[in-house]
């Protein structure tokens, strides 16, 4: 439409003043735009009348314009918004992370990597669409209130992540949803280590203090550099294509009732056993021995590769 005016405007001051086309191509622009600059040349009578039909097609043409275009962002942010209010509507067993700070993201971030669902809550809206950007499911809203809660299926969630800034605003989050979801499991970012027992009575089943694990591992660092320098290369690095995975023995699986030795899990898998949690007692066995017996529903700690949890799935287990 636009264009067409300004085609209607050149062939008009030409007809109407005789001027050079470039001459009436920037007389319409000039007028369509209300920029206001001076006429180009002097106008006739003629050629005042038809600046003004030309202003009061053209600004309207560009209001009209203009309102469409808002109407469809706004319509497409809508259609966007009950998309993912859908989405969330028919997660099962996810996680829900409130806050969207600095270790918010990061652990967005992670689950995103290990193929979790979940879905973050925040107030900030630049916090929301830098989560937007990663095309994480987000609600704005109070992780604090019952009906933010519920709308992000606090009912159907396996586990609840509170970074808010404030360990009072987490305090009150961890009643809130402890109450609507007994056994939730909850983790906490807590500032100090004082405020760990007040969340733990709110119904915290995990508090870590990140500025403590963050001196600890800088203290690590100086004091056993070898082991730290492992534990960077053989974990955090992705270049030995090594991480610690849990691996959870079901029924019927190859290696189910089988001992470590009998199973040959170390050749199998090529994979090192960590630890072994009981089934029938959570007790947990460090370094456990190759005549320890592997039954259903036990949970080994592994360490190996990514393949190697995909041979393990293909025996029977979950990880």
């Amino acid at each position: 439409m636009l264009i067409a005016l300004l085609g209607v405007g050149t062939v008009g001051y030409y007809l109407i003043e005789g001027w050079h086309w470039l001459d009436g191509v920037y007389m319409t622009f000039i007028t369509l735009t209300t920029i206001g600059f001076n006429e180009v040349n002097s106008l006739s009578d003629g050629g005042r009348i038809f600046t003004i039909l030309i202003g009061i097609v053209g600004i309207g043409s560009v209001a009209f314009i203009g309102t469409r275009v808002a109407q469809l962002v706004l319509t497409s942010q809508i259609i966007r918004f009950r998309h993912m209010k859908k989405q969330i509507e028919q997660l099962e067993g996810h996680y829900i992370i409130a806050g969207y700070g600095r270790i918010g993201s990061r652990i967005a971030h992670d689950l995103a990597k290990a193929d979790r669902p979940f879905v973050v809550v925040d107030q900030n809206e630049d916090k929301l669409e830098a989560a937007s950007q990663f095309k994480y499911l987000f609600l704005n809203g109070d992780a604090q209130t019952e009906s933010t809660l519920i709308e992000v299926g606090i009912e159907r969630a396996t586990g609840l992540i509170l970074t808010l800034p404030e360990d009072s605003s987490n305090v009150f989050a961890t009643l809130t949803a402890r109450e609507l979801n007994p056994s939730l499991f909850i983790l906490v970012r807590t500032d100090t280590h004082k405020n760990k027992r007040k969340l733990m009575r709110a119904g915290a089943d995990k508090v870590v203090a990140a500025y403590e694990i963050g001196a600890d591992r800088m203290a690590h660092v100086i004091l056993k550099p070898n082991v730290d320098r492992f534990m960077e290369e053989a974990l955090l690095s992705n270049d030995l294509d090594l991480n610690m995975h849990e691996v959870t023995v079901e029924e019927g699986s190859l290696l189910d009732g089988k001992t470590l030795a009998q199973s040959n899990f170390r050749t199998q898998f090529d994979a090192i056993v960590v630890a072994f949690i009981n089934s029938s007692n959570g007790g947990m066995n460090f370094n456990p021995r190759a005549d320890t017996t592997i039954s259903a529903g036990d949970v080994l700690i592994v360490l190996g590769s990514d393949a190697m949890v995909r041979r393990l799935k293909e025996t029977g287990c979950t990880a």
